[in-house]
């Protein structure tokens, strides 16, 4: 996944703050399966720390193209 709009980096950083969201939602819910939400947890921030990331790459090719 490459972002390639100031759109697409709009809508990225829109879940973005829908999973820690969730994850903040999963911190304070009681569950019958502690493990199960931990995995959950788990997958919930990979896929935060791959928008993250996602953003960050976008951001430095747009700075780096305005500057150049």
């Amino acid at each position: 996944m490459s972002l390639q709009s100031q759109r697409q980096l709009e809508n990225t950083r829109a879940k973005l703050k829908l999973l820690e969201d969730r994850l903040r939602e999963l911190e304070s819910e009681s569950v019958a399966n502690p493990r199960a939400r931990e995995l959950s947890k788990q997958s919930l921030k990979k896929l935060a720390n791959q928008l993250k990331e996602e953003i960050v790459r976008f951001e430095a090719r747009h700075t780096t193209s305005r500057s150049g």
